[in-house]
């Protein structure tokens, strides 16, 4: 199944107001919820933000003076978001901010023998530096010790997904390691 819709761009109509990260707002909810809540949101779009939900990290990516760049990110869902945590070493976090970017994640690596559905949730969003207030910063958990030898230094990002693909594939066996013997 592939699915492409268009997020609504409305405020929630009855369901949770959520929040919009500021820079510097530090306000925030400590609930995932799924996005397009509003008038013409489809379950495709609630289930795309689930999907994302149930696994910790994903891949952002963006154009560098007309180079493409893609690294790994915490993601959480956060009301109308997707809060990305990214290593403020690289620069990369800064070359998001203002900008249309990618971000894609998947259940590939989180599967178990037997479990045979896969599903990839992709979106594209304008991506802004915020500072996540506590209860962000505890679903994000301990951020990593290192990032390439050096010491992780968290930078975050909100982006507010406006075209959301979904595909899920079925029957496909979980990777089984092969050892060469």
């Amino acid at each position: 199944m592939v699915t492409m819709f268009s997020a609504p761009t409305g405020p929630p109509d009855g369901h949770d107001a959520g929040h919009t990260p500021d820079r510097g707002a530090g306000r925030g909810t400590d609930r995932a919820i799924g996005r397009g809540a509003g008038p013409g949101a489809g379950p495709d779009q609630y289930r795309a933000l689930e999907l994302l939900g149930r696994t910790p990290y994903g891949r952002v990516s963006v154009s560098m003076r007309a180079l493409p760049f893609v690294t790994v990110a915490r993601h959480i869902v956060a009301g109308r978001q997707v809060l990305l945590r990214l290593h403020g070493g690289f620069g990369y976090a800064q070359a998001c901010d203002g900008n249309v970017v990618a971000y894609g994640a998947d259940n590939l690596s989180d599967r178990r023998e037997g479990d045979e559905d896969v599903w990839t949730v992709q979106f594209v969003g304008t991506a802004r530096l915020f500072t996540p207030g506590p209860a962000e910063l505890d679903r994000f958990g301990r951020p990593p010790r290192t990032a390439d030898a050096a010491p992780f230094e968290p930078e975050y990002l909100c982006i507010e997904p406006q075209f959301i693909t979904l595909h899920h594939l079925e029957g496909v066996p979980a990777r089984q390691v092969a050892h060469s013997g």
